[in-house]
């Protein structure tokens, strides 16, 4: 009877548990107890499962492994994951462009960069707009000296979180990289192993609205829209030829200066 009916209610926001012992871990999320500790890098979880499961990161364990490739992975939900890029499957399908996606979390990150253009919050200082404050919070640090991230082992400070993660792992032997599984290349953070990762699977979720090409980041997106533009920002301070990317400009005021017999000016 217990199946059909759930008999323990959380307090604090309605949900019902069949056992005592779920309720007991859910109501963990509101407290933010976290009783299980990493023993190698300190990290904490409220559940036993997830413990064991970020443990394989530190063992480098990988127990589920894709029987046509012989490619092994820590979680079984990235096996699954996985195995899409043999069958090709794609069950995520994005109602705004019909474009279709192996796994949830690339439909969504697909939403949110293509499809929401709602940018609210307004940079005062370059007019840049961002979707949610915290965006807009991180981007103001371009404007200004403040390097919020500080090293508690020496006086090094940072920018960008990131900075300072690299530093701790090179400069202190602190924390763990985190290692692609196809070519073992080590990444500082799990961002740049995300992306690095799609590269091998061959996801590219952003798309130019202007010839459909796809890209596997934003910035790259980014590098691929002048082509539809014939807006030239960029201008030899030499012979005033105007260049539609910052690359080409280079290249061309190598040659503009060789040919005028100018040397020693800066990019």
């Amino acid at each position: 009877m217990n199946i059909h009916s759930s008999m323990y209610k959380c307090s604090e926001c309605g949900k019902c548990f069949r056992q005592t012992g779920d309720l007991t871990r859910h109501r963990r999320s509101h407290s933010g107890e976290k009783p299980f500790e990493c023993s190698v890098c300190g990290k904490r979880f409220t559940l036993v499962g997830n413990l064991t499961m970020h443990g394989r990161i530190h063992s480098g364990e990988k127990p589920y492994k894709c029987h046509l490739c012989d490619k092994a992975f820590y979680r079984s939900g990235h096996l699954s994951s996985h195995m899409r890029v043999h069958t090709r499957d794609k069950p995520h399908k994005c109602s705004a462009c019909d474009r279709s996606f192996s796994t949830s979390s690339h439909l969504q990150e697909h939403k949110y960069r293509i499809h929401r253009n709602v940018r609210p919050h307004l940079c005062s200082d370059c007019g840049k707009q961002f979707a949610t404050v915290t965006d807009l919070k991180v981007h103001v640090r371009v404007h200004t000296s403040a390097k919020p991230f500080s090293c508690r082992h020496c006086s090094e400070s940072f920018k960008w979180h990131h900075q300072l993660m690299i530093h701790l792992l090179r400069s202190h032997n602190e924390g763990t990289w985190f290692t692609c599984h196809n070519c073992q290349k080590k990444f500082s953070t799990k961002g740049q192993l995300k992306e690095h990762v799609q590269r091998h699977d061959g996801v590219k979720l952003y798309v130019c609205d202007e010839c459909q090409k796809c890209f596997c980041t934003a910035y790259e997106l980014k590098k691929h829209q002048p082509v539809h533009s014939d807006y030239r920002q960029f201008c030899c301070f030499l012979c005033n030829a105007l260049f539609k990317r910052k690359f080409e400009v280079k290249k061309h005021f190598k040659k503009c200066s060789a040919i005028q017999g100018i040397s020693d000016v800066p990019l």
